[in-house]
């Protein structure tokens, strides 16, 4: 018998009056997995966290969460879930310690492993020197850790991490994903929201929402490989001169700064890019095949689908 997957749902919508914020999304989450929800802000991400958690009630559609329904069992699943919000409550006046032990008593640990997983907590966050500081006087990065060092105190299999890294510098974000990636290793489902690349390349597989809709799901090599068309990495001395240029090429899907180069995908390989920058009074320095970066993907697979709005940029 296959084992239940962590979470699924099936055409899961949920309505604010007249508007649509999660439109029929249908997916499911193994266990043990980094599972990225990836979408510009207002595409439904942290509305459909919330439905999971039990928070918001969906309008339409059906889903389970480690086997409870997310409408009838959600007091059930608020137990076994770690939460963490985009704006965690965390207690200014209260020192870290006592931020901990607060949400430690929520969950109701007993006192004693309380303090032990209290003492892991401070140890695996790095935040054993902030101990005794108040919550409100502690940097961005150090509150996410504490945030997430009370939303797993109670050791929960699944942890929904809402935009967790929002406000963080580069830095504290990747060492805030190696610890996410420690949590998975050791057996949890981490679902988290994103809109930085650079966070989605680290997910064991996304899903891209865009307007509420689900635009394709898989790993970022799968949905990497879906992109139609090819890949060009091409360095310009004027980068600026060389995408007003291209962008008016038809034969070009789109085009993007990557680093000092341009990332291009054609719509045939035909095109001659190198020919087409000289007729406008540039040199292209290398013209070289290159991978699709997520953000390519995404703004590949809108196309397709034919949205009618431009989406609005990505991390």
């Amino acid at each position: 018998m296959s084992e239940v997957p962590a979470v699924w749902v099936r055409d899961l919508v949920r309505r604010f009056g007249d508007f649509v914020a999660v439109d029929r999304l249908t997916f499911e989450v193994p266990r043990g997995r980094v599972f990225g929800f990836l979408g510009p802000n207002g595409s439904g991400k942290s509305t459909t966290i919330r439905m999971l958690c039990g928070l918001l009630r969906p309008s339409a559609g059906e889903g389970q969460v480690d086997g409870l329904d997310i409408v009838s069992a959600s007091e059930q699943i608020k137990q076994r879930i770690g939460y963490m919000s985009q704006r965690f409550a965390l207690y200014p006046d209260l020192t870290v310690v006592e931020n901990m032990e607060f949400y430690g008593g929520i969950y109701g640990l007993p006192a004693a492993r309380l303090a032990e997983r209290i003492a892991e907590a401070l140890q695996r966050l790095e935040l054993q020197p902030q101990r005794d500081h108040l919550a409100g006087t502690l940097s961005t990065g150090m509150r996410q850790r504490l945030a997430l060092g009370c939303a797993i105190l109670h050791r929960p299999g699944i942890l929904f991490l809402d935009e967790p890294t929002s406000g963080v510098d580069p830095l504290a974000r990747r060492s805030f994903f190696e610890l996410i990636r420690e949590l998975a290793e050791a057996g949890a489902t981490v679902l988290v929201t994103t809109h930085v690349m650079d966070e989605a390349e680290l997910c064991d597989a996304l899903l891209l929402i865009y307007q509420g809709q689900l635009l394709a799901q898989g790993t970022p090599g799968e949905l990497r490989a879906r992109v139609p068309g090819v890949m060009l990495e091409v360095g310009v001395d004027q980068p600026g001169r060389a995408i007003e240029a291209l962008q008016r090429r038809p034969e070009v899907a789109d085009v993007s700064l990557a680093g000092s180069a341009l990332l291009v995908r054609l719509r045939q390989a035909t095109f001659d890019l190198a020919e087409a920058l000289r007729a406008d009074g540039l040199q292209a320095a290398h013209v070289r095949p290159a991978e699709a970066t997520l953000e390519t993907v995404f703004l590949a697979l809108v196309d397709e689908a034919g949205t009618a709005a431009v989406p609005p940029a990505l991390g």
